[in-house]
């Protein structure tokens, strides 16, 4: 079955139906996946299940999908999808039998006899499907689409994978994949709150193919930089209001990642999903992607690589330390929508820059451009003379009017401190000031505040090597 490339993707486009189901339900869902193998034929045959416990589908779901019998003089498959289907407020269970191979309405769906439910409530849908040859190549599409729906987090949707091969009874079913429904805290969460969330689990399980956290990369996750942003497209007549969301991940990976085997290669990842569902990257998003100024942040983009919508940016003078993650989510206001159009170029690339300038704005002296980093590699020496200044003085009232304009209320403070302070102010200054458009940009007024307080200098955010490091260039 090496040649069945078009059947994960119709299983994928099935599975994705069958989750946006369980989200639109009120209740918590279990989305099953069953691939069952019988060894007995040659080539084998693959019975395949996706049954959910949403709220029931609507035909037109199937309406646009397409996937041939054969592929490359093979036959692949039987054609024809069985689906079972009822809503909580039906008194049967409705069957039919859809011919994807027919295109004309009339004859490619054909209605079974209806199951009665005997006075039972409940609602959910079950398509079935046969294949032919192994189901090896199946099983790694459909768990990689599960790890990324995992960044979703959508809160109410249990979801599993189960594998089962051979008649023998000691082939028993196994449960590759399986992720509970039991994140509460998630329900009152935006949209926006749980693709931050779930973005940051992918990087430190690498790619959630881990269940915790990998000790060797990573030491907690208050060490990653989160950057978010949010760009809303209204409605008009001929256009569908929509919700761009971009999240980007920074992290720092310690010194033992060189004795993981996941560890990453200084590429950047870019996952991107349509309306609550992965999906491949499309053309705009790379156009947007590459019209970004990089080099405003620090960063030279060498090369997009585009596998198949798998999408991986590239850097120049790149760490081996750091680690870069994007993600893209856009999705309609309203549900169902009443046409589906994605975002274009300028919504993408905004959503994206709110989010590199979030991740400025929370970390001082963080992704700063090469010419703010050259100003800053000046500031360590500034900060030492400024302070030597200051001790040097034989003046106590001279040290102790310069402490306190510092925010120090003792003379007792230590010099390392103080020119560890100084140098904090100044680079957030400049970073400051980088932010501003480039027409407003001015001499800062002042670097220091009166009243600030020496516990309020420990309580700010250590960001000692960041604004001279080469983590970013």
């Amino acid at each position: 079955m090496e040649t069945t490339a078009p059947v994960p993707k119709l299983l994928l486009q099935l599975i994705s139906s069958a989750f946006q189901r369980c989200r639109l339900s009120e209740d918590l869902c279990r989305l099953s996946v069953l691939l069952d193998q019988s060894t007995n034929n040659d080539p084998p045959i693959t019975c395949i299940s996706i049954a959910d416990t949403g709220i029931g589908c609507n035909l037109e779901e199937f309406q646009n999908l397409r996937c041939p019998r054969e592929f490359n003089g093979a036959k692949i498959w039987d054609g024809l999808l069985s689906v079972k289907t009822t809503c909580f407020t039906d008194d049967e269970v409705y069957c039919y039998h859809i011919n994807l191979d027919e295109y004309i309405a009339n004859k490619r769906l054909k209605r079974q006899p209806s199951q009665a439910k005997n006075g039972a409530k409940f609602s959910g849908t079950e398509v079935s499907l046969t294949v032919f040859g192994s189901m090896d190549v199946l099983v790694a599409p459909i768990i990689g689409f599960f790890q990324k729906m995992l960044v979703l987090q959508i809160p109410n949707v249990t979801m599993d994978l189960m594998v089962k091969q051979g008649e023998s009874p000691g082939n028993q079913t196994q449960y590759v994949f399986a992720v509970n429904a039991d994140k509460n805290q998630y329900f009152t969460a935006s949209n926006l709150e749980r693709l931050k969330s779930g973005l940051e689990d992918y990087v430190l399980r690498h790619g959630n193919c881990l269940d915790t956290m990998c000790d060797h990369c990573f030491s907690d996750r208050e060490h990653l930089k989160v950057g978010s942003g949010i760009v809303c497209q209204e409605e008009k007549h001929k256009r569908v209001g929509g919700t761009m969301e971009v999240v980007i991940v920074i992290s720092d990976l310690l010194e033992t990642t060189q004795h993981c085997s996941r560890s990453c290669d200084g590429k950047t990842e870019v996952l991107y999903f349509d309306n609550f569902s992965p999906s491949p990257v499309p053309h705009l998003a790379l156009s947007a992607l590459k019209k970004i100024d990089w080099k405003k942040y620090g960063l030279i983009l060498a090369n997009v690589n585009d596998q198949d919508g798998h999408v991986f940016l590239e850097w120049e003078n790149f760490p081996s330390y750091v680690q870069i993650q994007i993600s893209l989510h856009w999705y309609h206001n309203q549900y169902p929508a009443r046409q589906k159009n994605g975002p274009g170029i300028s919504l993408l690339k905004k959503g994206i820059k709110n989010a590199l300038d979030n991740l400025k704005a929370k970390h001082e002296g963080f992704l700063l451009s090469s010419h703010a980093r050259k100003i800053c590699s000046y500031v360590p020496d500034l900060a030492r003379s400024i302070a030597g200044l200051i001790f040097s003085s034989t003046d106590l009232d001279f040290q102790g009017d310069c402490l306190s304009v510092l925010g120090f209320q003792t003379q007792e403070v230590e010099r390392d401190i103080v020119e560890d302070y100084i140098q904090r102010k100044i680079v957030t200054v400049i970073g400051m000031n980088e932010r501003k458009p480039q027409k407003d940009q001015e001499a800062a007024p002042f670097l220091f505040f009166d009243g600030e307080s020496e516990t309020s200098f420990f309580e700010d955010e250590d960001v000692e090597g960041e604004y001279y490091s080469s983590s970013l260039e």
